[in-house]
């Protein structure tokens, strides 16, 4: 047999050890050892990390998945999960990856409504944000610090627990975790009085690609301005939020009013979308079509809800409806005077009574399918348009239900450039659409996703364009999506960008390409730096 040369061997070594990141298991190769290198005494690394062989992978990997179409056997699975109890995993974990080639992959609550924090093309892992959930209230100075893992409901416990005339203007989804949430300009029942979450965030901690810990002085106000609405994942990790509370009366009052079609549902949407958004600040009232059984056997209608929260008294708030929106039709008896903190367990759809403890439960694995997508609209639909709407979700048995959200207020008072979030003045109302099923399969999820993108186009003519409008935290893969590793990334991603975040996409830009420029933190719909990059 030849001899082999030793130059020849020499290279194959080289090569080898360039390659022991990608075959065959980058974990065990390259990446578990160099987190082990990193590790230390007091947070060893052991204690949070989970490999795809270890028993308890999968029961991690799907606690915080929200949405089944991504918990299947066919979804890609990352090779490893950290679940980080202190910013050091952090640190180390990027380090790492980044050392390894491995994507990372963020996850605080799960809540990506396209998977795109726990589920990859390419090699990955995920970094796990849930057991990062402590919360400073300082009711003096009316402010708190929130770390990413901590869910919305976990929030609005905590500062019950020192106050009840203080709140927060975040989502409605108690499950939620902050760090998403936040950082893709999370709304509430509370933005038409106080804006966003990203309006009332006043410092942050972001772990960048070296592993450097940067505050609002250090990370400077570029940076802090793409994080608060500009999906905080394109730039680091969000460790913490410093958030500023807002008043708020010691009761409110919440409503769910419904009508439907049999009853001229149609005329109180089309009077719902001239007021609603002109209504004073403290009045938020949403409007929420779905198809229901009728009346007569084995016929459908269109209910709709229109669940409203007012910051004061029903003895105000019934006179001021009757002024505005008599068409609603709202009495005494439809209202329920609470708290606050009582009435984040209303919206949560819980029922009445509930103990406010079931703000600290924790969502289990998922139990449903489902598909998003978001519109906003600049002019009330007229009513011919409404009809038609209606007709065509009971012909396409629509599983699921719209969420009209009104805006106006202090929506309309922020400009677009203040934060990432564009989507201020000139919109009257904000459309989720959302259908859900529990059929396993490719058919059955397929069906249902062409059933909500069917009524999205048939609502093209009533909502925005040039660009058609949507918003971040209803992720949305059908408006435009870039491979990670494509070097075409910045031309695709100017699809999607300008849907979500319009004129404030090219400083978003800028700014991915200061602190990130090799695009390290990248997604299906990340914001790309300017070429060149690897």
């Amino acid at each position: 047999m030849k001899a082999t040369s030793p130059l020849l061997l020499l290279g194959l070594a080289i090569l080898m050890l360039s390659l022991s990141c990608a075959v065959p298991n980058p974990v065990f190769n390259n990446f578990f050892p160099c987190l082990s290198s990193h590790s230390s005494p007091l947070y060893p690394i052991s204690e949070v990390f989970y490999s795809s062989n270890n028993s308890s992978f999968l029961s991690v990997l799907h606690s915080y998945i929200r949405n089944r179409r991504f918990s299947t056997s066919a979804t890609p699975k990352p090779f490893a999960i950290v679940s980080a109890k202190h910013e050091f995993h952090i640190q180390s974990t990027l380090i790492c990856a980044k050392q390894c080639g491995l994507q990372v992959r963020i996850r605080s609550g799960g809540h990506d409504y396209e998977g795109l924090s726990y589920v990859s093309q390419v090699p990955f892992v995920v970094l796990d944000m849930f057991n990062l959930r402590s919360i400073d209230i300082d009711i003096a100075k009316s402010t708190a610090w929130v770390q990413a893992g901590a869910t919305l409901g976990e929030l609005y416990y905590r500062i019950s627990e020192k106050s009840n005339v203080h709140a927060f203007p975040a989502g409605v989804c108690v499950d939620v975790g902050t760090g998403g949430h936040f950082s893709g300009g999370g709304y509430g029942n509370l933005m038409r009085k106080y804006g966003l979450s990203v309006d009332n965030i006043i410092d942050a901690q972001l772990v960048i690609v070296n592993g450097t810990i940067l505050n609002r002085e250090s990370m400077g106000e570029d940076v802090f301005w793409a994080i608060r609405g500009g999906g905080g994942a394109s730039f680091g990790v969000i460790l913490s939020w410093k958030i500023k509370l807002v008043p708020v009366p010691a009761k409110v009052t919440v409503f769910n009013k419904k009508w439907i079609l049999e009853n001229n549902a149609t005329d109180v949407v089309y009077r719902w979308q001239q007021v609603a958004h002109k209504l004073p600040n403290e009045i938020f009232v949403r409007a929420v079509p779905q198809v229901v059984n009728g009346g007569q056997k084995g016929k459908e209608t269109i209910q709709v809800s229109f669940v409203g929260h007012f910051l004061g008294q029903s003895n105000s708030l019934i006179p001021l409806m009757n002024e505005r929106f008599p068409e609603l039709g709202l009495l005494q008896t439809d209202c329920i005077e609470m708290s606050w903190i009582e009435s984040t367990i209303f919206w949560a759809d819980l029922p009445n009574g509930t103990s406010i403890d079931a703000l600290l439960k924790r969502a289990s694995e998922p139990d449903i399918f489902f598909k998003a997508k978001s519109d906003y609209v600049k002019k009330p639909i007229p009513k011919a348009g409404l009809e038609s709407i209606w007709k065509l979700m009971i012909e396409i048995g629509f599983r699921g239900l719209m969420e009209w959200n009104p805006y106006g207020g202090r929506m309309s008072e922020i400009l677009e450039s203040e934060t990432p979030f564009p989507h201020r003045a000139g919109n009257i109302f904000q459309i989720l659409y959302y259908v859900t099923w529990v059929e396993e399969g490719t058919v059955d999820s397929d069906h249902y996703i062409n059933m909500t993108r069917t009524l999205y186009n048939a609502m093209t003519s009533y909502v925005s364009k040039d660009p058609r409008e949507a918003f971040l935290n209803y992720r949305d893969l059908d408006i435009g999506h870039a491979s990670p590793n494509s070097n075409e990334s910045l031309s695709s991603a100017k699809v999607y960008g300008a849907k979500y975040f319009k004129e404030n996409f090219d400083r978003l830009v800028r700014v991915k390409t200061m602190v990130d420029p090799d695009n390290f933190f990248k997604n299906e719909q990340s914001i790309p730096p300017l070429p060149p990059y690897v």
